[in-house]
């Protein structure tokens, strides 16, 4: 017999209806979403509308009548709400990143020229904090990362696990021309630039395939040691020529990075996150292994390809995510959501919730990756000298 499980839905954007959609695919567990609550009374409503679900005026009488509860709000309340989910021994599924640095309360305060030691311990310490109170806890935080169950993704690590591969190089990146939040633009809204907003996807993919090498050869998992980065603001270049189609509005962040990670073993791998790619966002994983190459098209892919004369016929018609026209030929995702992982994601959330089953995306695994990124931080303030990371 399904087990039932209620959840709440703390957040009314985008992230907050994707979450939404995927939970509604549940087939394991009786999964009801019994309401949502969000700061803004007007947005609460609206969503909750929307949903059929009930819109609450608290967050802790939401907390408090949930088994799991989605955050999908900005980075900056990530620490604060998972931790008041946990100390209630609920499950938070936690949107990616799991924490960031956001500011040291400055209203013209600039991430890019803010000390990175002082941001990396700050980061640190908000790590601790989460970890500190999940160990107390009798849930677990199911950390959104939904690219650790994309198929591509799980296929690959099926490939290493069974055939005993080493894993030499990875090369992982996710690209577009820019976010859609205003708030993205600032490093204190956002708690990081593109290295942290785009790149904690293949990131953590990267560190996911090598734990599960480890793993699977009955020893520990293999851990980040060391990474060197550099970042650029190219868009804010004054040599810049600026024809419209990139986002250029940044006050204090990248839109370049690029990431250089040594495994214990000695292997390694190289993470790029940019906005500065046309025709949509670019999210793919390359794995070179002793016995195979696998290239993971997470989207686009070439599922289906469609030609379209003009761009006001599909005027009402996803494509993809970011595009910045539907004209000519394309690759429409006819099921964006599953070649991403969130249906996979959430399915297998509310089985650990419910039954106890092991969890993928775990708290250590999301720790480990934001360690990486924010030493990588530091890595560049110091033109790219090799850092040590601080695993967990």
């Amino acid at each position: 017999m399904k087990k039932k499980l209620l959840t709440g839905i703390i957040g009314s954007g985008l992230a907050a209806s994707f979450h939404y959609e995927a939970v509604k695919k549940i087939y394991s567990v009786e999964a009801e979403v019994i309401g949502v609550y969000s700061k803004t009374r007007e947005h609460r409503e609206r969503y909750a509308a929307r949903k059929r679900i009930k819109a609450f005026n608290s967050m802790e009488k939401l907390i408090d009548s949930s088994d799991v509860v989605h955050i999908c709000t900005p980075v900056s309340t990530h620490e604060s709400i998972a931790i008041m989910v946990l100390e209630k021994d609920k499950f938070p599924v936690v949107e990616k990143p799991l924490t960031g640095f956001c500011g040291d309360g400055r209203e013209n305060f600039r991430g890019d020229t803010f000390p990175k030691e002082k941001v990396l311990e700050a980061v640190r310490s908000s790590i601790n904090r989460i970890l500190a109170t999940e160990r107390k806890s009798k849930a677990k935080i199911l950390y959104a990362e939904n690219w650790i169950y994309a198929p591509a993704i799980q296929k690959e690590k099926e490939i290493i696990e069974k055939t005993g591969a080493q894993v030499l190089w990875i090369h992982g990146e996710q690209a577009h021309s820019g976010s859609h939040a205003a708030a993205n633009g600032f490093w204190r809204s956002a708690g990081g630039g593109v290295m942290l907003g785009n790149g904690c996807h293949p990131v953590t993919a990267a560190l996911y395939l090598k734990r599960k090498e480890g793993l699977s050869r009955g020893k520990d998992p293999i851990r980040p040691s060391f990474v060197s980065a550099r970042v650029h603001a190219v868009t804010q270049l004054q040599s810049y020529l600026n024809k419209g189609h990139l986002r250029s509005d940044y006050f204090d962040i990248e839109d370049f990075s690029q990431l250089h990670i040594d495994f214990e073993d000695g292997t390694i791998a190289d993470i790029f996150a940019s906005a500065l790619i046309m025709g949509g966002t670019h999210n793919r994983l390359e794995v070179a292994a002793n016995n195979h190459r696998s290239i993971c098209n997470i989207n686009p892919n070439n599922a289906m390809q469609t030609y379209n004369p003009c761009d006001e016929y599909f005027q009402d018609i996803y494509v993809v995510e970011n595009t910045g026209t539907k004209q000519g030929w394309s690759t429409p995702a006819p099921d964006e959501d599953f070649n991403t992982g969130y249906p996979n994601e959430m399915e297998a959330f509310y089985r650990t919730a419910a039954y106890g089953e092991p969890l993928e995306s775990h708290s250590i695994l999301a720790a480990d990756a934001i360690s990486t990124i924010f030493s990588g931080y530091l890595s560049d303030e110091q033109d790219g000298k090799k850092i040590q990371i601080k695993t967990y």
